[in-house]
Parts: C-alpha cells; sequence; structure tokens
C-alpha cells in the first residue's frame, strides 16, 4: 500500500502539479482575485447587511420597516451596486503592484476609463444616475477587469519604451511620474471615448419598452449572455468543483484561482438574484453550502481525527477544531494530508461533487431559496445557510444534511488511511524501542 501510495504521489506531482501550478501562477488571474477580495468583498459583504435589514425575515419585522425600506436599500446599492467600478480600480491596482511598477495612476486611470465606458454618449446633466446603476454594480464586471488589465499593461508598456515623455534627472520624480503618464492617459482616454461613442450610436429596447443607447456593459453583457445562462448550469457547477479540488489536491489554493475566472459570472447572478432572478451557481452556493468547514467539506473529519487511535490525526484534530469552527481547514489538508495522497483525495474530491449535486437539485426545486446573500466564509455552519439564503431556516437544515452526506462518504476512507497511518505509527515505535535497546546494550558492553 504505502508504495502504491509513492507512486501515485509521483504520478501527480509529475503530471498534475505543473499545469496547475501554472494555471494558478497567472499574474492577470492573481491580480482578478486579490481585487475581488481587497477591494470589493468587504463592500459587498457591508451591503448585503444592508439588504437583510431592508428585507427581514420575520413578517411583522417586514411590515413595520416597509415604509423605510427604500431609504434602508441606498447602501446596498452604493456598495454592492458600485462593485464593478471598485473593481476596476482594484484589478489595475494589483496588477501593476505584480508588476512592481506604480500602481495608482493605473489604478486611478482605469477608473475613470469605466466610467467613460459605461456612460451613453449624451447630455450627462440628463442622465439619472438609476439608468446606469445595474452596469456600475455585477453587470459590468467583465468590462471592469478588460479595462482595468488593459490600462496597466499599456502603461506598463510605454513606461519601458522609448515613446514616453522623459524628463531630466533632476525634475523631481513625482513630477516626471506624472508626464510619463501623460501619453498613455491620452491614448487610452481617447479610444475607450471613440469606442463608446461608436457603441453609443446604436440603440437598444430596454424593459421598459422604451429605446436607449447601447454602452460596453451593455453591449458585453449580451454577447456574453449564453455564457452567463451556461455558467449558471450544473456542468458549469461540476466543473468548477472539480478544477478547485483538483488544485487543492496539489497543494494549491483552489478556490482563490477558480473565483478569479468564475467570479464575474457569479456575482452578476447573485446581482440578478437579489433583484428577483433566480439563478443558483454564485459564490454562496460553493463557500456556504459546499464547503462546510473548508474547502472539500471537511468539518466530519474533524470529529473522527478527535477520536482516532492515530496520532499524527488526533493531534491534527486537536489543531484543526478551533480553525474548522471558521471554515478553514489549511490543518486537516495540509495535516493529514489530503493533498497529493491518493486514498484521501478520492472523498476530498468525490464529497463536494455529491454536496454540489444535492444542493443543486434541492434549489432548482425550490426546496431551499436561491443565495442572495454575500458573506465572509469565516460564518459558522448553520448560521451561514441561514443568512445566505436569505433568512430562509431550511438553508441550515440543507448544511446539516451536507455535513451528513460527507461523514458517510469520508468514513471508509477515512478509516483505511488510519489504519495506514497507526500500522506506520506502530512500525516506528518498534524501530525506536529497537534502537534504543540496542544503545543500552552497546553501552553495557563499553563498561
Amino acid at each position: 500500500m504505502n508504495s502504491f501510495i509513492e507512486r501515485s504521489s509521483q504520478w501527480f506531482e509529475r503530471y498534475l502539479v505543473p499545469p496547475l501550478g501554472i494555471l494558478a501562477s497567472s499574474v492577470h488571474l492573481q491580480a482578478i482575485r486579490d481585487a475581488f477580495i481587497i477591494f470589493t468583498l468587504p463592500l459587498i459583504i457591508a451591503g448585503s447587511l444592508f439588504l437583510i435589514i431592508s428585507n427581514p425575515p420575520l413578517p411583522g419585522l417586514a411590515t413595520l420597516l416597509a415604509p423605510y425600506q427604500t431609504a434602508l436599500t441606498v447602501p446596498f446599492q452604493l456598495s454592492f451596486g458600485l462593485m464593478a467600478l471598485i473593481l476596476t480600480f482594484g484589478v489595475a491596482y494589483s496588477l501593476a503592484q505584480y508588476y512592481r511598477t506604480e500602481p495608482v495612476q493605473p489604478a486611478i486611470l482605469a477608473l475613470v476609463l469605466f466610467l467613460v465606458a459605461a456612460m451613453p454618449v449624451c447630455n450627462l446633466a440628463d442622465l439619472k444616475l438609476g439608468e446606469i446603476l445595474p452596469y456600475l454594480g455585477g453587470q459590468g464586471l467583465l468590462v471592469a477587469i478588460i479595462i482595468g488589465i488593459i490600462t496597466t499593461e499599456v502603461m506598463r508598456w510605454f513606461r519601458t519604451s522609448r515613446f514616453t515623455i522623459k524628463l531630466p534627472r533632476t525634475v523631481p520624480p513625482n513630477v516626471k511620474r506624472a508626464f510619463e503618464a501623460l501619453v498613455p492617459t491620452v491614448l487610452l482616454l481617447t479610444a475607450i471615448w471613440a469606442i463608446e461613442w461608436f457603441i453609443s450610436a446604436h440603440t437598444y429596447i430596454g424593459t421598459d419598452g422604451k429605446l436607449h443607447q447601447l454602452t460596453a456593459p451593455v453591449l458585453l453583457m449580451r454577447l456574453f449572455q449564453p455564457l452567463v445562462v451556461v455558467q449558471d448550469s450544473y456542468p458549469a457547477a461540476i466543473f468548477e468543483i472539480i478544477l478547485m479540488m483538483l488544485l487543492w489536491s496539489v497543494g494549491i489554493h483552489g478556490m482563490n484561482v477558480v473565483t478569479a475566472m468564475a467570479a464575474p459570472f457569479w456575482f452578476t447572478t447573485l446581482a440578478n438574484n437579489v433583484h428577483g432572478g433566480h439563478g443558483i451557481v454564485t459564490e454562496p452556493f460553493f463557500h456556504i453550502f459546499a464547503h462546510l468547514g473548508g474547502s472539500g467539506a471537511t468539518w466530519p473529519l474533524v470529529i473522527y481525527m478527535l477520536r482516532s487511535r492515530s496520532t499524527q490525526l488526533r493531534t491534527v484534530g486537536k489543531v484543526a477544531l478551533g480553525p474548522a469552527i471558521f471554515n478553514i481547514n489549511e490543518p486537516v489538508t495540509f495535516g493529514v494530508p489530503m493533498m497529493l495522497n491518493p486514498i484521501m483525495m478520492i472523498p476530498f474530491i468525490l464529497v463536494p461533487v455529491t454536496i454540489v449535486t444535492l444542493n443543486y437539485i434541492v434549489f432548482s426545486l425550490g426546496w431551499v431559496h436561491i443565495p442572495v446573500v454575500l458573506q465572509p466564509f469565516t460564518v459558522p455552519v448553520g448560521i451561514s445557510g441561514f443568512v445566505a439564503s436569505g433568512g430562509d431556516i431550511r438553508g441550515t437544515f440543507l448544511q446539516a444534511f451536507d455535513l451528513a452526506v460527507s461523514a458517510i462518504m469520508y468514513y471508509p476512507f477515512f478509516k483505511a488511511w488510519e489504519r495506514i497511518l497507526i500500522a506506520r505509527e506502530a512500525a516506528t515505535e518498534q524501530e525506536a524501542s529497537q534502537s534504543a535497546a540496542r544503545a543500552e546494550m552497546l553501552q553495557q558492553s563499553t563498561h
């Protein structure tokens, strides 16, 4: 068995780790991931709290707050609703930091370029914020990411080219940076404005039955609408959860990598859910209902380990108990270990796939309210399911059911791995005792 594990681990390291490592090390994906986590996540979570307050799960409280609902949703609309605008800044800033170049100038320019791209070419004095607010939030995420990346790449190229304005060394550094950014700023601003002017020359019929000018976010959302629909599907959910767990299985943070690629679609679907949509595959669908105790739904493993006859597993269980309450399972992933372990990798992938399948069926049948609220992944299981489903207690029951499924599926694999570790520990202890006995005999012979 040990030789099988060693051969399998070598195969994983040779054939799986390199391609998955290249995917995870992409600076563009890392910049998108960091932008979501650092710049937009706090705003989204804070805004979601106001969404819960304005739509409380208790009927009596909802009736009491009904006259103030419009006022209570303003913080939500100006935080969650400006997600794409903030993300543009964040992507450009994070990417510039990865390239070790000055990050503030490309970030501010990207923000301005996004506003130019999102606004129809008209008299802005007559433009109402409510008309463009959807495209500054969830529906503008794709444009935000594209502009953030392009802005930083262009400014980085100009800084190292001969087409930038060079000033003498005696000029203060801040002045030099301002003139170095002048040429790419003028070119990018002109290019985005010209593209938006061309797009705005065309119109579309809105949900109100009236003609509206096209903008870059509107056009891109229409082009990518089939992809958004496909992403909010069972095959997409299965592909994403398998990729997450494969990455984790070779020691790469799977959720971060997949989030960088899929987050624009997740948050677009989540934003639609807030306004009456019925999408299922969102960020809470994975973080809240699939990763119970951490990626891989490893909460039951912690309980098993606390009662294990293996010293290694029992020690890991004691260390992992506290973090598991807040859905942090790195002690489990690296302590069992789950990664590069052919025995534990099977349930590590299979359990989340099963849970995602069951949850997708439950949400699609309407047995539990679809996820509508984003929250920190560290919210304990039980509370998080209730909150994510908009105050539906069935969300908590679904999490409990998922934990039961995880416990049943992990058990036989856990026992198999436990037997191997017990045998190893016994062999190590026997070898240690034999070494001690030989040392004692040698010491006695010298006397």
